[in-house]
């Protein structure tokens, strides 16, 4: 400050610093704590205006960042102390090719890994199941044993890299895929980090990769989830989604009410299992679409933190601050790409990125300006990259926490965006939860008229979509597209063939009645199905027998 003062000649005796002096009493405790930075960072403007670790300039304002109910921050010194952790969403064809798309992520500065699976793996299919056919490896990694699991993680301490899994049916199944890898690496369970996606709600909401009826499939992730607090005490074995919610077409205050709600759900399920709320509730995590309404998307943020905050205390009575704070990850919306004029891609991503960061993200992923088209390039998932790079190191926004906190348009925002999402989710408590309001199609109606209205607004032109419904291009630019053929499939289903061979097949056939005896009654699946991992039992092969006892589901359409 002084050097700023002689270099421009400002008084000695500021505004700002008498604004100083008086902080500790309008902040509180945080102020402190809001001072931890990393190393090597400069918190300055270019033109070397020093940014202050916390502003606020009323009293009335919410709580500063790290303080109850978090509305601006989970953390008091957010990302000064630590940026958020930088994920792309990848995954395709083999484990062997997937493998080196993560290592060169890693090399270019990617500090977590997200996988992303094919359809068949999404479904709980083997890659050699007749209804696998044609989807093998095209819109992620294709996994149906172990033995691709090894494979996919080769070279990768999974003791030193987060590893986030967007996976739901069959959550239970990777994940104990993900568990026998370590064991093999040498990595304990307990220094694991990572997501679970793991949201079996989220399915019959909207994404609809289901196999299961909506009750044995909560049996499921809540197994997991108390075989994970008691056996892998740092990584997160759900990740609440509002993603996909927000995909299928809902609005934002939709996607936060149900995304809230279904964590309440989960909340209830683990807690009839005896476990005590405050052992289990600081790993669950939640996942966010970051939509290209800047504003609204900020305001929803900051009003998820503020009603779980209050959710956790006042409804389950958590009393560790940890059960308090929302931890969230935020993907750009994959639906808003759009395949005309593909590089406008670019800037759609980077206000939706911009968005996430001034919310309060504990990671992002960047979607790549090609991906209406096909999987991400490596030149355009390598842009994606560099664009939350260029956000936390050139823009500034990093270097103080919830800088449009007192905003009137933002804190009127996040009030309202809280009040409608209280709302529905009264809603839905009167209907007797979660899953009683998915079997009546609520949720699923909702989305659908918000979504037709969307439309219908876009087609009248009504809402603008640039290169869309105006300002139209005639020939549109040539990409490089990321192509996975059919080798793939035909790679997969002959490494079937020879692990059905050289493996112990009583010993799957044991390992496979011993998880359906399980399924019968009310023992933790988690140990079983990992059993059936360690033998080599194929994806399909678990699913089966988990739907022996379990049945499928068919969802009622919605009118």
């Amino acid at each position: 400050m002084a050097l700023y003062r002689k270099r421009h000649g400002v008084p000695a005796i500021t505004r700002f610093e008498i604004l100083e002096k008086a902080r500790p009493a309008i902040m509180g405790t945080s102020l402190m704590k809001a001072t931890k930075q990393a190393p090597g960072r400069m918190f300055e403007t270019l033109g070397g205006i020093p940014v202050e670790p916390v502003y606020s300039a009323r009293p009335s304002d919410p709580p500063p960042p790290g303080e109850f109910p978090y509305t601006r921050g989970i953390h008091a010194s957010m990302y000064r102390g630590k940026l958020w952790t930088m994920r792309q969403f990848s995954g395709f064809a083999t484990a062997a090719e997937t493998n080196r798309r993560y290592r060169y992520l890693l090399s270019q500065g990617q500090s977590g890994l997200s996988v992303a699976f094919d359809l068949p793996t999404l479904m709980g299919l083997d890659a050699d199941d007749p209804a696998a056919l044609g989807e093998v490896g095209k819109c992620g990694v294709s996994i149906s044993s172990l033995a691709d699991m090894e494979t996919l993680f080769d070279g990768i301490p999974l003791d030193r890299v987060s590893v986030s899994m967007t996976i739901n049916s069959p959550a239970s199944i990777l994940f104990a895929m993900y568990l026998a890898v370590a064991e093999k690496q040498g990595a304990g369970w307990g220094r694991l980090e990572g997501t679970l996606q793991n949201d079996a709600l989220k399915e019959y909401i909207a994404q609809k990769e289901y196999i299961y009826p909506p009750r044995p499939s909560m049996r499921l992730v809540t197994d997991s989830i108390v075989f994970s607090t008691q056996s892998v005490p740092k990584f997160n074995p759900v990740s609440i989604s509002g993603y996909h919610i927000r995909e299928a077409g809902s609005t934002a205050v939709q996607e936060l009410a149900f995304t809230l709600r279904d964590g309440i759900e989960y909340v209830d399920w683990v807690l009839e299992r005896g476990v005590p709320v405050d052992a289990f509730a600081g790993r669950l995590s939640f996942f966010f679409n970051a939509h290209s309404d800047f504003f609204e998307e900020i305001a929803k943020y900051r009003a998820a933190r503020r009603m779980w905050a209050r959710i956790m205390r006042d409804r389950f009575g958590a009393r560790d601050e940890r059960s308090w704070k929302l931890r969230f990850h935020a993907q750009t919306a994959g639906c808003s790409l759009t395949w005309q004029q593909p590089y406008n891609n670019v800037m759609r991503t980077t206000m939706q990125a911009l968005a996430a960061v001034m919310g309060g993200c504990q990671s992002l992923h960047t979607n790549s300006l090609d991906e209406a088209y096909a999987l991400p390039s490596e030149h355009a998932v390598t842009l994606a990259l560099r664009t939350q790079q260029i956000i936390a190191h050139e823009s500034g926004v990093a270097s103080t926490p919830d800088p449009f906190g007192g905003s009137y348009f933002v804190e009127t925002l996040t009030d309202r965006v809280e009040a409608d999402a209280l709302d529905y989710i009264r809603r839905i408590d009167e209907m007797g939860g979660m899953i009683p309001a998915i079997e009546r199609g609520f949720p699923q109606s909702e989305i659908a008229n918000a979504s037709y209205a969307y439309q219908r607004q876009v087609e009248a032109g009504e809402r603008t979509i640039v290169g869309v419904n105006a300002f139209v291009a005639g020939e549109e630019p040539g990409l490089e597209l990321l192509q996975v053929g059919e080798d793939a499939a035909r790679a997969q289903e002959a490494a079937l063939a020879g692990l059905r061979k050289r493996r112990d097949n009583n010993r799957v056939d044991r390992s496979l009645e011993a998880l359906r005896e399980a399924a019968r009654g009310s023992a933790n699946t988690m140990p079983p199905i990992l059993d059936a991992v360690r033998a080599y039992a194929t994806t399909g092969e678990i699913c089966r027998a988990l739907g022996d006892v379990f049945g499928t589901w068919t969802e009622k359409s919605v009118v």
